[in-house]
This record gives C-alpha cells, sequence and structure tokens, in this order.
C-alpha cells in the first residue's frame, strides 16, 4: 500500500503538473467561462461513458456530499483557475496550488475538529509568508499582469482542500470511479448553461483561427488532467490521509514550471525563495510529531 500511493503521487504530480500549461494554451481562442464550462462538460461526458452504471450504486444519503464534492473540487475550480490564468503565469499558479495541504490542515483543524501541532502552525506561517513574496515579487516582475488574480487560485485551494476532507470522511466507502462519476453528474447541467452563457455558440467564436487549438488543448486537460486524474487522487486519498493526498502540489510545481520555462515565462530568483519557503511551510504541516 505504501508503494501504491506514491506511484500514485507521482503519477498525479506529472499529470497535474502539466495541466497549468495546457490551461493557458486553451485561453487562446477561449474565454475563462468558456474553458471551465467545457473542462466540466466534457470530463462529465467522459466519465458517465465510462461509468454510467455505476451511478445506480450511489446511495441516496450519499448524494449530497457527491454534489459538494462536484462543486468544490471541480465545478468551481475549473473556472478560478482560468480567470487567474488570465493576468498570471502558469508556473506561479502551479506554485500557488501548493497551499493545498496548509489549507487542509487549516480546514481540518476548523471544521472538522482535527488537533495541530506547533510544527503544523509554523508551517502554516511559513507557507503564507513564501505566498506573500511570491505574490508580491511576481507583480514586480511582471508589472503588466494584475498579481490580485492570484487570489482566484488560493480560494480554489481552499476548495480543494474542503473537498479532501469530504472525501476522506463522507466518501470513504464509495469507489473511486463512482465518487468521480456521481460528483461530476451533478456539474454537467450547470456547466452547459454556463457555456450557453458564454457566448460559445456564435460565428466570431467558431471562426476564430485559434479555436481548433484551443479546442483540442482543452480536450487533453479533460481527459487527462480531470477525468483520469480525478479516479487517480481519489484512490490515493482513501489509500491515505488528506494531508498526504493533498501533498500532490508538492511535485505539480517543478514540472509545471518546467513547461512554463519552455513556454517563455519569466521566473525570477526572489520567486524562487518565496516557492522554497511554501514547499518548507507544506513540508512542516505535513509533519505529525509536536
Amino acid at each position: 500500500m505504501k508503494n501504491s500511493k506514491w506511484t500514485y503521487l507521482i503519477i498525479l504530480s506529472v499529470i497535474w503538473g502539466t495541466s497549468f500549461i495546457l490551461i493557458k494554451k486553451s485561453l487562446i481562442g477561449l474565454t475563462s467561462f468558456q474553458l471551465g464550462a467545457l473542462r466540466n462538460l466534457i470530463t462529465g461526458l467522459l466519465l458517465l461513458a465510462v461509468g454510467f452504471n455505476h451511478i445506480k450504486k450511489i446511495e441516496k444519503g450519499t448524494w449530497k456530499w457527491m454534489a459538494l464534492s462536484g462543486f468544490l473540487g471541480s465545478f468551481f475550480p475549473a473556472f478560478l483557475f482560468a480567470i487567474a490564468q488570465t493576468e498570471i503565469d502558469s508556473a506561479v499558479a502551479s506554485i500557488l496550488n501548493s497551499l493545498v495541504p496548509l489549507n487542509t490542515i487549516l480546514m481540518g483543524f476548523a471544521i472538522f475538529k482535527i488537533a495541530s501541532t506547533k510544527r503544523q502552525i509554523a508551517g502554516v506561517i511559513i507557507g503564507f509568508i513564501g505566498t506573500s513574496i511570491l505574490i508580491l515579487k511576481g507583480a514586480e516582475l511582471n508589472p503588466n499582469q494584475n498579481y490580485f488574480f492570484a487570489g482566484y487560485i488560493i480560494l480554489s485551494t481552499l476548495m480543494y482542500a474542503a473537498n479532501v476532507n469530504i472525501i476522506k470522511r463522507y466518501l470513504q466507502h464509495v469507489k473511486p470511479l463512482t465518487i468521480a462519476v456521481g460528483s461530476y453528474s451533478t456539474i454537467i447541467v450547470p456547466a452547459l448553461i454556463v457555456l450557453l452563457f458564454s457566448g460559445f455558440f456564435t460565428v466570431d467564436t467558431f471562426n476564430s483561427p485559434e479555436l481548433k487549438s484551443a479546442l483540442f488543448h482543452v480536450f487533453v486537460l479533460a481527459l487527462f488532467g480531470t477525468a483520469m486524474a480525478k479516479v487517480l487522487f481519489f484512490k490515493l486519498v482513501q489509500l491515505s490521509t488528506p494531508v498526504f493526498a493533498s501533498s500532490v502540489t508538492y511535485v505539480m510545481p517543478i514540472v509545471a514550471l518546467g513547461w512554463g520555462l519552455l513556454d517563455g515565462e519569466g521566473f525570477s530568483w526572489s520567486q524562487g525563495f518565496g516557492s522554497l519557503f511554501i514547499l518548507i511551510g507544506v513540508y512542516l504541516a505535513n509533519r505529525t510529531k509536536a
């Protein structure tokens, strides 16, 4: 089991680390709302095509947690990350996403009454300092970008943290594919409504020369970065702990930073210093001994 959880962690880190550059490429030809809606819609349809029979296995009392997991873990973050990456680089977005384990600790303490150690509290503080450095220096390095948009990613990390705790506490008995199919079945209709009002079905959109490439990237994002990754992540949560599962954000920034640099994104030493602070904070927060 120990080997399995590390295998899941590494695979997820590579897949989700690549997702940030796919979001960036998808935004060339799509608006943030079109991207978020298409990502949710395509993922939901793919999962239903594979696991439609799993829906009837879901108990009536479990549906509310499925819906909550769908909206907090998938629906809203898909839009928030797309909006954020209209202003900030993909590598910076991935590093800010590393706040998920810290927020998992905070939420576990505040809502789920899970005790925190002094070392974990120190980790949260250090992680907050690192986040501040990353945002401030990023705004300085890229004056043409609006780093207030980093708030959208921070909000997403809070939602992800809540989702991890919900899965571990209320959906532990449900198979990973069933969780994925059930949670996405609750957000397909809202995603379609957003897409209808996003201006996607217009002549200007379909005449855009960038549309074909954007749709290809969003399909790859939905298939691998969302549908497949969600099933793997739910399995990882059940194999391990909420904090260990959220630690997938350790390696993701390395993968995303590599893609970002290859795509010509700037990254300063001071931002690297801030990123190191975040990772140290996450490491300390994951230590269970006082």
